[in-house]
């Protein structure tokens, strides 16, 4: 269960088609940004030793994916360049708490928040896509995203109750919704 409190629009699908080459540069920095992120939350919860082992793997499959994005974008002859980041990272870590524990358990909600979104648009980029290439890649990658969301959920549990950690991903999953709902003018995988 991905705990998605809204589906993606028609809108976001429009993007999709105006600005294909956009959405592939921008997902290649996600895959960046998730790699760091696992990275810095392995940093920051150091002494939590399933936390890091399970960040090293999420930190090497993240790269691997973004490896996977440029090859395809270079295939497809699309210049690589650092793009205008979207609203809606920026929007969802406004949420985090200042105090821990409730910063581990938002840091980590919002990960896999942000990895169910991305589950949810690349099935909806497998299914609505009219690249076969793409179909394909996009396939692959939407159960890595699942199981990153549902590890980043089980570690959030380290620090809190059950309760607590569903009670907030809840509340999260509802602004999740709203960031997306609002939506953002530019072409991004989260926009």
């Amino acid at each position: 269960m991905l705990h998605l409190h809204s589906a993606s629009s028609e809108r976001w699908l429009r993007q999709v088609e105006q600005d294909l080459s956009e959405i592939l540069i921008d997902h290649a920095q996600c895959e960046q940004k998730a790699a760091a992120t696992a990275m810095n939350l392995m940093f920051d919860y150091v002494e939590n030793v399933e936390l890091a082992r399970e960040m090293m793997e999420i930190v090497t499959e993240e790269l691997q994916h973004f490896q996977m994005v440029l090859d395809l974008i270079r295939g497809r002859g699309i210049r690589f360049y650092k793009s205008k980041p979207g609203t809606y990272g920026r929007k969802l870590k406004e949420l985090v708490r200042r105090q821990e524990p409730g910063k581990a358990v938002d840091q980590l909600l919002i990960a896999s928040l942000i990895e169910a979104r991305s589950c949810e648009r690349f099935v909806l980029l497998r299914d609505n896509l009219h690249d076969a290439e793409l179909c394909e890649f996009y396939g692959s990658l939407y159960e890595s995203e699942a199981r990153h969301h549902a590890t980043y959920v089980r570690l959030a549990k380290h620090y809190a109750t059950d309760k607590e950690v569903n009670d907030r991903l809840e509340e999260l999953a509802a602004e999740e919704a709203a960031i997306i709902a609002v939506g953002c003018e530019l072409p991004r995988i989260h926009s």
